[in-house]
């Protein structure tokens, strides 16, 4: 594989400026990186504001379809190498990495579907005497150029969610992805290039500096600013942007689950272990909270515990590993910290609470965690569970509220009333019923409520956000 990446900036003027990417299991080099100055991030605004301004050069909806479903099957023959390279540098387990790599060809494919179906609508005239002799309808038109800053915890669907609807809806895009994860974004935008698409139509860069970034970001010449991340880099950022500039918020959140005494367990622990353990919990709607009625709640933490024990950690490479290292070494101990500090207020550690290595932690399951500590109260990103006993479930609903993010959610019953009754009354922009709180399928709404993001994700919805809808209006007299 290529150890060394150039900015994805045509005609820009190189420098010795570098950045190194390391595995995060073992810290092993994978690739340099060349990284963008100020005058390099100048140069790609131009590039796409100019590109934009010029309509003699817009993408035809043929060679949008075209440059799209060519690149969907280019990935297909590059999945395994995708998989590999997305796994080394991000620690997501291969056998996750090759599913990512599945859903982010089907998200190019989704794009397609949007172009193929996508189209305006009439608006009604002939209403009163002043709308008389009139036609009205509505056409989409890209909406300007887009500034995309990604997170590393999906290196290659989240790359794919932010830039190829933009792409399809006929943008100029600017993609920055995280310093962790920056290989799976410059193989992807590679894979445009091969399939068509004009370099000036989807530029990559990375930046070693917070200035030059919030630069990119806030420049007059941002029309659509996407951003997934942390909610104190995202809030700051979305307050700097230029007037008249939109912009698509996701930070993360503190899952929680309601699970009624009469829910099937067998079923539920697998999948809460799922969606509270993959990708060592490094996902924004990861099963972190988990509200049980006294009569089942220990059980249900004793057999997340056991489950949660028989997982195999380690080296993301390997066939069998279910849970592979966090992003970086400081995370390990952060959340570890966070784990005896709930330990030491009184809670439970039924399995994992010491790391493995300085880059690995186990899955951990906590019981009864006091309501006052960080994993009770703030989004962990790592791979813990808290399984807490409720008697009323009002009283659940109630402590599954109180934080100031809100996402996903989810409720285990075998009571179609008990589910409608969480579901109605949980903050959450989704609510899964018997399946975990990070269940999602691309063509879906992706949307944080309060703290947790702004806008809504999910391929058809990004690519509406990336448009303006532009009226005609027709006024004739022929017309009655």
């Amino acid at each position: 594989m290529t150890d060394h990446f150039d900015l994805m900036i045509p005609d820009v003027e190189h420098s010795d400026s570098r950045l190194e990417v390391n595995a995060p299991f073992d810290g092993q080099f994978i690739a340099t990186i060349e990284t963008a100055d100020q005058k390099s991030v100048e140069k790609a605004l131009s590039t796409a504001h100019a590109l934009f301004r010029d309509r003699s050069r817009w993408l035809s909806v043929e060679q949008r379809v075209v440059v799209l479903r060519k690149t969907a099957e280019l990935m297909e023959l590059q999945s395994e190498t995708l998989a590999l390279e997305a796994a080394r540098e991000g620690g997501k387990p291969l056998q996750d990495s090759r599913v990512e790599v599945a859903r982010a060809i089907d998200s190019v494919r989704s794009c397609i579907e949007c172009l193929r179906t996508g189209a305006g609508k009439e608006i009604p005239m002939e209403r009163n005497a002043g709308s008389g002799h009139r036609l009205a309808f509505t056409s989409h038109e890209p909406i300007g150029p887009v500034v995309a800053v990604s997170a590393f915890n999906h290196p290659l669907n989240l790359i794919v969610h932010q830039i190829t609807p933009a792409i399809a809806a006929g943008n100029p895009v600017i993609v920055k992805p995280a310093e962790d994860t920056p290989l799976s974004c410059y193989r992807f935008v590679s894979l445009l290039r091969e399939a068509g698409l004009p370099d000036s139509w989807c530029q990559a860069l990375v930046v070693n500096d917070l200035d030059v970034a919030t630069a990119l970001v806030t420049d007059r010449r941002v029309a659509f600013f996407s951003f997934i991340g942390s909610a104190k880099v995202g809030w700051m950022l979305r307050s700097k942007l230029a007037p008249g500039a939109l912009c698509a918020l996701e930070h993360g959140g503190a899952a929680p689950v309601i699970v009624e005494a009469d829910a099937d367990l067998d079923k539920a622990i697998p999948l809460l272990a799922k969606g509270g353990f993959y990708h060592a919990g490094q996902v924004c709607v990861s099963v972190q909270r988990v509200f049980c009625h006294k009569s089942i709640a220990r059980e249900v933490a004793e057999r997340l515990a056991n489950a949660a024990q028989r997982m195999k950690v380690g080296d993301p490479l390997s066939e069998d590993t279910e849970v592979g290292p966090l992003i970086r070494q400081r995370e390990v101990d952060r959340v570890h910290e966070w784990v005896v500090e709930a330990r030491d207020a009184g809670a439970g550690i039924l399995a994992g609470g010491d790391a493995i290595s300085s880059s690995c932690y186990p899955p951990t399951v906590i019981y009864n965690a006091p309501n006052e500590v960080r994993v009770s109260q703030q989004e962990i990103f790592g791979p813990v569970i808290c399984v807490y006993s409720y008697e009323d479930v009002n009283s659940a609903i109630s402590l599954a509220n109180a934080l100031p993010f809100a996402f996903q959610a989810a409720v285990f019953t075998c009571d179609i009333d008990k589910a409608f009754y969480a579901s109605r009354r949980l903050d959450a922009s989704a609510v899964m019923v018997n399946d975990h709180t990070a269940f999602r399928v691309d063509w879906m709404p992706f949307a944080g409520l309060r703290q947790s993001g702004l806008g809504t994700g999910g391929i058809p919805y990004t690519f509406h956000e990336m448009q303006i809808e532009k009226m005609v209006v027709v006024h004739s007299e022929s017309i009655e």
